[in-house]
C-alpha cells in the first residue's frame, strides 16, 4: 500500500516509464490489478458473477470494480474516470520516408500536442503490432529517433516567431542508410516475424525518465502526466479498495485527446456496457438499473492548469491554483466541465473525509478551456459527474510538470469517495 507522497510519486514515475502508449498503460494496469487480487473477465463471454474484485481490459482501456455480494435499492455506482492516452505522433502506413538522403519516420500529429516541445528530444517508438493470426503484440524501442529543429543560423527569426508546419517540420530522422525497417526492428523486439505483421498502432514517446526536481524536491517533471498522473491515482486507490455498500468503479478510457468517439473512448460503449452487465449480474432489470444510475456519481479525473508565473494574464485573476495545494475542482459555465453544485458537494465531502485540500479552477473568460470525459459521461449515462484533476504546467508538452503531493492527494480522495464519503 502506498503510504506517503514520495512513495506515490516514485511509483507514478515507474508507471509512466512502463506506459509509453495507451496500450502499454492498459497492460500495466491489468498486471497490477491481477497482482492486487482482481479477477480478469473476458468481455466476449458472459460475466456470470460480478461481486468482489474484477476487471476487463479492452485494447487501451480498462474497467475495474469492487462490488458487494448483493445489491439493494440503495446501492449505487461510484465511478472514477480517467484516460490513458496523451498527445503524441502516430506512425503512418509505410512508416519510412526518404528526404535529402535521410531516412525518416512518416508521422501524423495525435491530439493537441505542443509541437515545439518535441523538438530535439530522444524519442522512441512504441505501440502494438497485429500479426496475420490476429494476435496483438506490444513493443517499444529505446531512443531511436529525433525531430530535429532547424539551426538558428538557418532561421534567424526562430526566437521571435517559431511556426512549425505540421507536415514538413515534424517528421523525425531515423537513419541515413539502414538495411532494417522500423517495423522489422519492432517485430524483432516483439518476437514475431516481420512478414507476419499486418497492422500497427505506433506512436512516438519521449524516452527521458520522469524526475523529481526543485530546490525542495517539490516538482515532478515527466512526459504523459496528462493523464497518466490521474490514471495512476485511481489505480492505486482501487488496488486497496474493499467491498462496501456501493460498487466502486475505476475506468481508464482511451482516445480522450482526439475526442473520445471510439469503441474504447468515453463516448463509446465500454463503461455503459460494464455497468449494465454488473447490474445484470445482480439480477436487476432495466428499470432497476436506470434507478441505480440515478443514485450514482462519477468523478472525472483529468489534469488541469496551474497558474503560469510568466503568463498570469492567461488565467482567471482570482482563482490561480498552485502546485502541492491540492487537486483542482474544475468549473465552466458552458459545460466544458460537468461540475455543478451537487457534484462539487460530492467532491468536497470526499476531500474533507480524506483530509485533502482542493483548489477551484475556472478559465479566463478570454481564453477558452478544453474539455474532458466528464461531460461525455454525464451526457451518455445521466450520472451526476464532477470534473477534477491534478494541476500542471506545460500541459500537452512532451514534458509536463506537477507538484509531488497532488497525485497522492487525488489518490486519497478517490479512496475516501469509494469508502462512502
Amino acid at each position: 500500500m502506498l503510504i506517503d507522497a514520495r512513495t506515490h510519486i516514485d511509483d507514478l514515475a515507474d508507471f509512466v516509464a512502463s506506459s509509453p502508449t495507451s496500450y502499454h498503460a492498459a497492460h500495466t494496469i491489468a498486471d497490477r490489478l491481477r497482482a492486487a487480487g482482481f479477477e480478469q473477465m473476458d468481455p466476449a463471454r458472459p460475466f456470470g458473477g460480478v461481486a468482489g474484485r474484477r476487471f476487463i481490459q479492452r485494447q487501451g482501456a480498462v474497467v475495474a470494480w469492487v462490488a458487494p455480494a448483493e445489491a439493494d435499492e440503495d446501492t449505487s455506482f461510484r465511478i472514477v474516470g480517467t484516460h490513458t492516452d496523451s498527445p503524441s505522433f502516430k506512425v503512418k502506413p509505410g512508416a519510412l520516408i526518404r528526404s535529402a538522403g535521410w531516412t525518416q519516420i512518416g508521422v501524423e500529429v495525435y491530439g493537441g500536442a505542443l509541437l515545439n516541445s518535441w523538438l530535439d528530444r530522444d524519442l522512441g517508438v512504441a505501440g502494438r503490432l497485429v500479426t496475420s493470426d490476429g494476435a496483438v503484440h506490444l513493443a517499444r524501442t529505446g531512443p531511436v529517433t529525433r525531430i530535429a529543429q532547424l539551426a538558428i543560423h538557418l532561421d534567424r527569426s526562430a526566437n521571435e516567431s517559431l511556426t512549425l508546419d505540421r507536415q514538413k517540420a515534424t517528421q523525425p530522422v531515423l537513419a541515413v542508410e539502414t538495411a532494417q525497417t522500423l517495423l522489422g526492428h519492432l517485430a524483432d523486439i516483439a518476437g514475431v516475424a516481420p512478414e507476419d505483421v499486418v497492422g500497427h498502432d505506433l506512436t512516438l514517446f519521449d524516452t527521458q525518465r520522469p524526475g523529481v526536481i526543485g530546490l525542495e524536491g517539490e516538482f515532478l517533471a515527466s512526459g504523459r502526466l496528462d493523464n497518466l498522473a490521474c490514471t495512476h491515482a485511481g489505480l492505486t486507490a482501487i488496488e486497496s479498495a474493499q467491498p462496501g455498500d456501493d460498487v466502486a468503479v475505476f475506468v481508464a478510457f482511451d482516445h480522450e485527446e482526439v475526442g473520445s468517439a471510439t469503441t474504447t473512448g468515453a463516448a463509446g460503449p465500454v463503461l455503459q456496457d460494464a455497468l449494465e452487465r454488473i447490474a445484470d449480474g445482480y439480477g436487476l432489470g432495466l428499470d432497476a438499473t436506470r434507478a441505480m444510475y440515478a443514485r450514482s456519481s462519477c468523478i472525472s479525473a483529468d489534469t488541469g492548469h496551474l497558474v503560469h508565473p510568466n503568463y498570469p494574464g492567461h488565467h482567471d485573476p482570482v482563482n490561480q491554483p498552485l502546485p502541492n495545494k491540492g487537486p483542482l475542482l474544475k468549473i465552466n459555465a458552458n459545460q466544458r466541465y460537468a461540475t455543478d453544485a451537487v457534484g462539487a458537494g460530492i467532491w468536497h465531502r470526499a476531500c474533507t473525509s480524506a483530509g485533502v485540500p482542493s483548489q477551484p479552477f475556472v478559465s479566463n473568460n478570454a481564453v477558452p478551456c478544453g474539455s474532458t470525459i466528464g461531460p461525455i459521461t454525464a451526457t451518455r449515462l445521466g450520472i451526476t459527474t464532477v470534473d477534477v484533476g491534478i494541476g500542471l504546467l506545460s500541459m500537452h508538452s512532451a514534458r509536463e510538470l506537477c507538484g509531488v503531493e497532488d497525485p497522492w492527494y487525488l489518490s486519497r480522495v478517490a479512496e475516501a469517495y469509494w469508502q462512502g464519503a
